[in-house]
């Protein structure tokens, strides 16, 4: 692609684009500059460009299953609808037994991936989080345990006395293969003293991820936006984890998730505009020029909008997940599933290579 195929309405971001299509790396400043920017189609002309270098007209989706075994945790983030403390309405823990039955009345041969995130119960001891593994493990030893998040690891650090490298150790004897990518929020103090003041620093988000990758695990990471962070502050979040990606290449997929009002009820004004929604994807993949993958997140910005992402950067629509409870506690009005032949309709109608893959991005077959 050339420069002077793409008709850029914002003249601010002819400089951008020439560093773009040389593949020379952007700035803060020139992050700064496309969120600033109301120039839609270019940005996603310019994200799409970088995509197709890297994964050409490849979109790939998993089968997988969500698994929260508790929803009673220490923290208040102000985000969060999911959470409660010990004995209030709603809270649940599971045992090992309604673990198991959870699982056996969703599972289906096609999953190859349980996601395991949960609150931070402070009420129970690490064992209980290494035999959540332990008992998937057992059951279901063909499955990828893709589990937990950063600022799990370093909640699981807090309650067991044992350093951010013994926990990971114990959770992958116990059959840990991968974190997930919560936690992470935006990865400024500003932002996290005002919204998860109770979870784990920019600092210690990191040097969990940063540790699991030196023991060799390959992880994923997200950037929960459209709440109280600066423009600024998302492009910071991106570079930290770009600084991050350039010394150990461990991350597969970075996945902005759009933040959810804690009501459903809750009017447009009180959501992410699809506008914005498009352009930080966009920017994401323009940005992060070391990752693979960008994901698009149906459960918060809609099917529709995830469709049209992958002709704006996106290479990842994400899973089948069964049962998603954390967006839609917090207000979500998607699906909470999707079928393959939903996500393979969605991928195909945007022109593309419809791949399943494995949680490592090994593919499974093409549909």
């Amino acid at each position: 692609m050339a420069l002077e195929t793409i008709a850029i309405q914002d003249k601010s971001l002819a400089g951008i684009a020439e560093k773009v299509l040389h593949g020379e790396r952007l700035t803060l400043e020139d992050g700064v500059t496309l969120f600033n920017s109301n120039d839609l189609l270019t940005i996603g002309q310019l994200a799409n460009f970088v995509n197709q270098q890297k994964n050409g007209d490849n979109v790939y989706f998993l089968q997988n299953l969500y698994i929260n075994p508790t929803n009673v945790c220490e923290a208040h983030c102000k985000f969060c609808g999911f959470r409660r403390d010990q004995g209030e309405d709603g809270a649940y823990t599971m045992s090992m037994e309604e673990l198991l039955h959870y699982v056996e009345t969703r599972y289906h041969p096609g999953i190859r991936e349980f996601h395991i995130v949960g609150g931070h119960n402070q009420h129970m001891p690490f064992d209980y989080y290494l035999d959540t593994l332990r008992t998937l493990r057992k059951a279901y030893p063909d499955v990828t345990l893709k589990s937990y998040t950063g600022a799990e690891i370093e909640f699981f650090s807090r309650i067991s006395g044992l350093s951010i490298r013994e926990v990971l150790q114990e959770l992958m004897k116990a059959g840990l293969q991968s974190l997930t990518g919560g936690g992470a929020e935006i990865l400024t103090e500003r932002y996290r003293m005002k919204m998860s003041p109770e979870k784990a620093s920019t600092d210690m988000y990191l040097q969990v991820h940063r540790t699991a990758h030196e023991l060799g695990l390959k992880t994923h990471t997200t950037m929960l936006y459209g709440s109280i962070e600066t423009l600024e502050e998302r492009v910071i979040h991106m570079l930290r984890l770009r600084e991050l990606q350039d010394d150990t290449n461990g991350f597969m997929v970075f996945i902005p998730l759009a933040v959810q009002p804690i009501k459903a009820t809750a009017g447009i004004k009180r959501r992410n505009s699809a506008i914005d929604d498009l352009k930080t994807m966009a920017i994401s993949r323009l940005m992060l020029d070391n990752f693979q993958h960008i994901k698009a997140y149906f459960i918060n910005i809609g099917t529709q909008l995830t469709q049209i992402s992958l002709t704006m950067g996106i290479s990842d629509a994400h899973g089948t997940l069964i049962e998603e409870r954390i967006s839609h506690s917090a207000g979500a009005l998607t699906q909470q599933a999707l079928t393959v032949d939903e996500l393979v309709w969605l991928i195909k109608g945007a022109g593309k290579r419809a791949l399943e893959r494995d949680t490592f991005y090994n593919v499974i077959k093409e549909h």
